[in-house]
């Protein structure tokens, strides 16, 4: 499998998160996966958290880089189109894993907090371990880089099991 590796360089403002999730709205639909998908809307809210708090927590410029499984007719477009694929394999990415990462020049890490009830921020990272199949944060030069993977099941295959029970319908809303 083909792995396609993008990336956005992102200002630190934050009209910037916007322009993030609409960027990466294309790029997952360029890949094949649709943007009614519920893999699209969980890597849309990932994006968004992570470049969130890059631009609120660092006030650094940052950039977002995505690995995404190259959608087949979209690498030959692209190989016929340059003369090669213009795709690498991703390191310890499966197939149809995608791959988000934020990286910015603070070296401060990460730090995952535990809101209260009322509180109105706080929830990113926990939002992220939530949502995110794996995450972490490694340095990268005198900055840091925060990913998460999100593995994208087959078709008919249910992404949610407990104890036997299979649930293929699953909705949450946020109040």
């Amino acid at each position: 499998m083909q792995v396609l590796q993008v990336q956005l360089e992102v200002r630190p403002d934050p009209a910037e998160v916007g322009r993030a999730r609409r960027w990466a709205r294309s790029r997952l639909a360029c890949s094949g996966i649709g943007v009614d998908e519920p893999l699209a809307e969980t890597l849309i809210l990932l994006i968004s958290e992570l470049v969130t708090n890059a631009v609120v927590h660092t006030g650094c410029p940052a950039v977002l880089r995505m690995r995404l499984p190259d959608a087949p007719d979209v690498a030959e477009k692209a190989a016929d189109a340059s003369g090669s694929s213009g795709a690498a394999g991703a390191a310890g990415a499966g197939p149809g894993t995608v791959r988000v990462e934020v990286a910015d020049a603070s070296a401060c890490p990460p730090k995952q907090r535990h809101a209260d009830g009322d509180a109105t921020n706080g929830r990113g990272l926990e939002l992220v371990d939530g949502l995110a199949d794996r995450w972490g944060w490694q340095t990268e030069g005198a900055g840091k880089s925060i990913w998460c993977e999100v593995d994208r099941c087959e078709p008919g295959v249910s992404a949610v099991a407990f104890e036997g029970t299979t649930y293929e319908d699953v909705a949450y809303e946020a109040v």
